[in-house]
């Protein structure tokens, strides 16, 4: 069975009830919500993150991966992560106090916590590398250094998101999705180029075929000194 076919499927078989605290993943048809708020500049408008799946490997105990360094044992060009939470109900101001889970696969495809399964041949069972939780700032801001992430049949490539507010209410499941030019200048080279190029593109991915609008990061720099990326996920909290 294929990633991207299991991923329409019901994640029951996987125990995710036993996923501490409990995720309560809302469709991906979600019309998305937006707010009208008056600037000095005039009008704009905040527009609240896609929902997208968790799955199928979401983190099975984020609580105890808070770690700001979440590479482990992973090789990779360096990808120093920076989100921003903000509150759509307050014009999109940052979010202190927010729980900011991230996850995704490493240079290979492969993901920490699962494996030896026809999902992913490779088992990772007992290794947590590339998950971590960290706490928004005064700013919303949470930081990570991580690996650029590889890539894997049917999906392009992306980093998984999970928002909790500060008393463990689940408020945004979304994914972070990759300008396609960076992407192929990084897996051209080093650990990623055995790997090759990605077989997904953002329009034809599963996920983001609906549109990238609130999912698509900035990212810069280069494969020599790493790269950065930002990010602002909005929520409604």
């Amino acid at each position: 069975m294929q990633r991207k076919d299991f991923l329409r499927r019901s994640f029951s078989a996987l125990g995710i009830a036993t996923i501490a605290p409990l995720i309560s993943c809302s469709s991906e048809n979600d019309v998305t919500p937006e707010s009208t708020t008056e600037t000095g500049s005039g009008t704009s408008t905040c527009t609240e993150t896609s929902n997208e799946t968790a799955g199928p490997f979401p983190t099975k105990t984020p609580a105890s991966l808070v770690t700001a360094d979440i590479r482990s044992d992973r090789q990779g060009t360096k990808l120093t992560v920076k989100i921003t939470v903000q509150n759509k109900n307050t014009s999109c101001a940052g979010l202190a106090g927010a729980l900011v889970d991230i996850w995704h696969c490493d240079a290979a495809g492969n993901y920490s916590e699962y494996g030896g399964t026809q999902m992913q041949s490779t088992n990772y069972q007992s290794v947590h590398f590339l998950r971590g939780r960290q706490t928004s700032d005064s700013n919303g801001l949470v930081t990570f250094t991580s690996i650029y992430p590889g890539w894997y049949q049917g999906r392009a490539p992306h980093i998984h998101v999970h928002v909790y507010n500060s008393s463990g209410k689940s408020l945004k499941v979304s994914q972070i999705a990759f300008p396609e030019d960076i992407s192929k200048v990084v897996y051209a080279q080093g650990v990623y180029a055995s790997h090759g190029q990605a077989d997904t593109t953002n329009a034809r991915d599963n996920i983001f075929s609906d549109g990238i609008s609130t999912n698509l990061a900035t990212v810069t720099g280069n494969t020599s000194d790493g790269y950065e990326l930002t990010w602002a996920i909005v929520v409604a909290a």
